[in-house]
């Protein structure tokens, strides 16, 4: 797979929203990009494509709150609320409309963003998605389970959390393969060793999924994503979210782009960092910004 030349890395900054920090990295100039990373990651995920793709667009790759560098309060973690917050930001930095790219949990707040604000969402670009079909790893389903707060500690201090060996194993039973997804996943889960963390992570996940798997589904309402340009970036080994909620969507988003990678998992953007770049690129480069039109809106969600 493809992997970027080594880039110095864009800095922090912050801007307080409501009384919370709010961490960003901030690069480049031109039509803005805002990159939601997903459930126990944070802006630095996406620190293989931020400088290429900062050559010619304004990137915005925020902390979500409860995650890294960003305040992690006892609040609302429900995607309305994200899809508030980073409107909020957007305001804050005195962006009008941007793309917005997803990541998993991302991928949902970048679908909620579009509904609440569509005429802040020039394209939208769900990169392994939530909130598109019910299945997901195991592993998140078991970490809404009542008293999971009380548990997670204690995997943490025996070792099965961490980044290493143990959480090694553990995934390796859950069916997710060593490689990017592996590490990637085991990096999200070690951060759940600061508490606050570890409480807005379990108020944020049970917000959308439960012991059966994702509760949150957008597919009743992704005809509206039609009015848009949609591009939907997908792995093929993904396991914490099948690739087929992917071709699923494609079939319901008229007009929508489908672009699966065969050697990629639930990270794209970082398996094929390159090959990720060119996509977004190419899909900016031959699109036009959506227009919102509120009356045809008003009919097809009436059914009009």
């Amino acid at each position: 797979m493809a992997r970027m030349p080594p880039t110095p890395p864009v800095e922090l900054e912050e801007v307080h929203l409501h009384g919370h920090r709010v961490a960003y990295r901030h690069a480049g100039e031109g039509p803005a990009i805002l990159l939601i990373h997903g459930v126990t990651s944070s802006s630095d995920n996406w620190d293989r494509v931020i400088s290429d793709l900062a050559a010619n667009y304004t990137v915005i790759a925020p902390d979500l709150i409860g995650h890294g560098q960003s305040a992690k309060p006892r609040g609302d973690y429900s995607m309305g609320a994200y899809a508030s917050g980073m409107r909020d930001l957007l305001l804050a930095l005195d962006i009008d409309s941007a793309t917005f790219v997803g990541h998993s949990l991302g991928g949902g707040i970048a679908m909620q963003m579009a509904y609440q604000f569509p005429e802040r969402c020039e394209r939208l670009v769900l990169v392994s998605s939530g909130g598109l079909g019910r299945e997901v790893s195991p592993m998140l389903r078991a970490a809404t389970l009542p008293g999971s707060e009380l548990v997670i500690p204690l995997l943490i201090k025996a070792g099965l959390l961490n980044a290493g060996r143990g959480i090694g194993g553990l995934m390796g039973r859950l069916g997710i393969k060593p490689g990017t997804d592996l590490e990637e996943v085991g990096r999200g889960w070690a951060t759940l060793e600061d508490l606050d963390t570890m409480h807005a992570f379990i108020q944020t996940l049970r917000a959308s999924v439960d012991p059966g798997g994702q509760r949150v589904d957008a597919r009743d309402r992704l005809y509206l994503a039609g009015e848009g340009p949609t591009l939907i970036i997908w792995g093929e080994r993904d396991r914490i979210i099948p690739a087929h909620h992917g071709r699923e969507a494609h079939d319901l988003i008229p007009g929508s782009r489908l672009e699966l990678l065969p050697s990629a998992g639930h990270f794209p953007h970082r398996d094929d960092p390159a090959l990720f770049s060119s996509l977004l690129r190419d899909f900016i480069e031959t699109t036009q910004p959506g227009m919102v039109d509120y009356e045809r809106l008003r009919d097809l969600a009436m059914g009009h």
